[in-house]
């Protein structure tokens, strides 16, 4: 079967979610559960904690048991990604329009920092500084790691981060699976040039693996 040469993943949206978009997800669990708070308080005041820390401190502040499956399921959640992830044996990397310091604190956030420890791209620091949708972070994340362009695959989960790897002359997948996905998300990714979308982690490796067996110059 053949192999990529690399597997590029954007952060914010795909690996992670950006924090009022997280917020927005754990304000719902926790008012569904019967603690009504808004994305705007966890975000403004539990903003850096992670969802189990902020459930015990508003256990203690409100005094109502939370379930353990609430947090079972932010675990899990994190759990399926690093899985997604290390089923990736091809040399992976991130490329994003972030600063590094802020894609090695996400990234630390939910765990999966060792997974691309000294392979973070960012377009801010990049010789040119062009970010996407220029194509310029993705071409220099391949010739940095020695990666055949269209040998590369890109999860992507915005039609500016599609335009650019789509320009870099790499194999993009959309990603949805994120807390920001709207409908018609997918239309817009395929659209703007992704050959698959994905919503679930799960998917990730046969999909790469489907897709390696079928060249776009064939």
């Amino acid at each position: 079967m053949p192999q990529p040469d690399l597997v590029i993943f954007d952060c914010d949206g795909v690996l992670v979610d950006s924090e009022i978009v997280a917020a927005r997800v754990e304000a719902e669990l926790l008012t569904s559960a019967g603690f009504e708070i808004s994305a705007e308080e966890i975000f403004e005041t539990y903003a850096g904690l992670t969802f189990k820390d902020i459930m015990l401190r508003l256990e203690e502040k409100s005094h109502i048991p939370f379930q353990a499956s609430l947090i079972d399921r932010a675990e899990e959640l994190v759990d399926r990604k690093r899985e997604a992830v290390a089923a990736v044996t091809t040399p992976r990397a991130v490329c994003s329009n972030s600063r590094t310091e802020r894609i090695e604190f996400m990234l630390e956030k939910v765990r999966l920092l060792p997974f691309f420890a000294g392979r973070i791209f960012s377009a801010l620091d990049i010789p040119s500084k062009k970010t996407k949708p220029a194509p310029d972070v993705f071409l220099y994340a391949a010739e940095t790691l020695g990666a055949n362009p269209k040998s590369t695959f890109v999860i992507e989960d915005s039609v500016h981060g599609i335009a650019g790897a789509k320009a870099a002359g790499m194999r993009v997948i959309g990603f949805t699976g994120a807390g920001h996905s709207y409908p018609g998300h997918a239309d817009a990714l395929t659209e703007a040039g992704a050959e698959t979308v994905i919503r679930r982690w799960a998917e990730l490796k046969n999909t790469i693996a489907a897709l390696s067996e079928w060249s776009e110059d064939a």
